[in-house]
């Protein structure tokens, strides 16, 4: 029996689903020109008016944002109500540069409970289960956005944050813990510590995970290893947070909530609408936020659109494919494209490798070339990861097979790539 926070929010018709978007797009674009200057100055350069706004049917007409944006207008200068009425924010977790700041209001802060609520019903969680946040609670938002959903689905919170596994994994024990909520790489690191210490989290029974990649030969090892249904939870900073959609039991694809949120796919260079099915750049308007909403705003995320048609759980809300990467992290070796959750896919079919890795770009005199070094159990050989990393990739990179435990480990994302400038001294690595 499939639940629901808000049933009748989350089967809406799809002709609801869209007269909503349609009127509450014409609202957003009204309210954000008149109350902030660097909104109504954009749409004056692109030819709209806001007071006569054709609404959904003209949406291509309403300019793109994107990060450099945020970037530019620090910290407040999107920002559409005055400081004093703000809440909350959170910003990008990035560690370098201009930060990406997202305020809130109390009304917004509604407004991302109520999605994330809908996230966690939607897994089956029920009132009362115990809910352990491993993601930090401070800037990145995360934490808090778990945090404000589980209080929204009546749950019992352990709001532990990030790192301390051994400790984690006891409260879990001591508390029953039915619900964890979690980056992806660190689901990896509790799986680790319960091998090694002969443990077990026999009421673990759901895991909602986001912040990074999760490809399907990822989310096979989690679910196999620790026992649970796993879910896929999307959502960024910019768009108000974690919990703009998520799968279902059915794990056919992210639903987004469309009644906060227009989703459009479009070709990254041409910023052209795709057909429904076609890959191309995610691009999120949120249409019930306060404090900063975002107008078609340009995620980096390649993605697309699975389905407009009911699911089986009985929403109506399109649905997404898992997110295959960002299209500012492709990587071109030898001339084949490729994006990192397709090394970490092809990784995980050898029985015995282990889901830690390191991708090393390394760069002599304007060439780039792969190395891939990667934990596994003995009897993986270097040259049945080549074989694996040849057929799906096209091509062939060095690397090195680590013993269990070897390659460095982190509390929270997992750091997965790294860069290497090389001379002409540089040793050259082979694959063991």
């Amino acid at each position: 029996m499939f639940q629901y926070l808000n049933e009748e929010a989350e089967t809406l018709s799809r002709e609801k689903i869209e007269a909503l978007q349609d009127e509450r797009l014409k609202r957003i674009v009204a309210y954000t020109a008149k109350s902030n200057p660097w909104y109504a100055e954009r749409f004056r350069k692109a030819g709209v008016d806001p007071l006569n706004f054709g609404g959904i049917k003209e949406i291509t007409k309403l300019p793109f944002c994107s990060k450099a944006d945020f970037r530019e207008q620090y910290p407040l200068g999107m920002c559409c109500v005055p400081r004093n009425t703000l809440a909350e924010m959170h910003m990008s977790s990035g560690s370098t540069g201009t930060p990406v700041v997202m305020p809130s209001t109390a009304y917004d802060l509604k407004q991302w409970a109520q999605c994330m609520g809908r996230c966690y019903v939607m897994a089956g969680a029920k009132r009362g289960d115990t809910c352990q946040i491993t993601p930090g609670f401070g800037l990145f938002n995360g934490g808090f956005g778990c945090y404000h959903g589980a209080r929204e689905a009546g749950l019992f919170i352990v709001p532990t944050g990030a790192g301390n596994t051994t400790r984690q994994i006891k409260l879990a024990q001591d508390f029953g813990t039915r619900v964890m909520v979690s980056v992806v790489s660190y689901s990896i690191r509790i799986m680790e510590l319960l091998r090694q210490t002969n443990q077990g989290l026999p009421d673990l029974k759901i895991g909602i995970f986001g912040a990074e990649s999760f490809s399907a030969e990822m989310k096979k090892r989690i679910t196999t290893g620790l026992g649970i249904d796993a879910f896929d939870i999307y959502g960024m900073t910019e768009t108000g947070g974690i919990g703009l959609g998520m799968d279902c039991p059915a794990h056919e694809g992210i639903h987004v909530w469309e009644d906060q949120y227009i989703v459009e796919v479009v070709d990254h260079e041409t910023g052209e609408p795709v057909p429904d099915g076609e890959f191309g750049e995610i691009v999120i308007t949120s249409l019930n936020r306060e404090a900063l909403p975002v107008i078609r705003f340009k995620t980096s995320d390649r993605g697309r659109i699975l389905t407009r048609k009911k699911c089986v759980c009985g929403r109506t809300h399109l649905r997404l494919d898992t997110i295959s990467g960002r299209l500012d992290d492709m990587l071109i070796i030898s001339g084949v494209n490729f994006f990192p959750t397709q090394i970490e896919q092809s990784l995980l079919k050898i029985p015995g490798v282990l889901p830690n890795y390191q991708i090393i770009i390394r760069d002599r005199h304007g060439i780039k070339s792969l190395r891939i070094n990667v934990e596994a159990e003995p009897g993986v050989t270097g040259f049945m990861v080549e074989k694996q990393l040849k057929e799906d990739l096209g091509f062939s990179p060095e690397g090195d097979i680590y013993k269990p435990g070897e390659l460095p480990r982190s509390e929270g994302k997992a750091k997965r790539i790294f860069y290497e400038t090389l001379d002409d001294n540089s040793s050259k690595g082979e694959t063991k």
